[in-house]
């Protein structure tokens, strides 16, 4: 996904799907925060559909200013699954 030219950076988490337990949810950091819209959602899906097998297509995109990174660089997947869990569960 970080392959496609308007994205900066990307972390893909689980997100809770009542049909399939869980689905994949890419949040995204534009170079350009000015295009983040549906339109361009749907161009980064496409885009990753296109890429990856059928399991791992995106199904839910959510914009966001930063990934959550460790001192070390890695993405802090735990903080983005708990605000999804959070976001779910209300």
């Amino acid at each position: 996904m970080v392959t496609h030219p308007a994205i900066l950076d990307t972390a893909v988490i689980p997100s809770p799907d009542e049909e399939a337990g869980e689905i994949p949810k890419a949040i995204v950091v534009l170079k350009d925060a000015d295009l983040e819209n549906d339109e361009m959602a749907e161009e980064i899906m496409s885009f990753v559909a296109d890429n990856v097998a059928p399991h791992k297509r995106i199904r839910i995109l959510d914009f966001a200013d930063h990934i959550p990174k460790s001192a070390s660089g890695k993405i802090l997947r735990r903080v983005l699954v708990d605000a999804e869990r959070k976001k779910t569960n209300t």
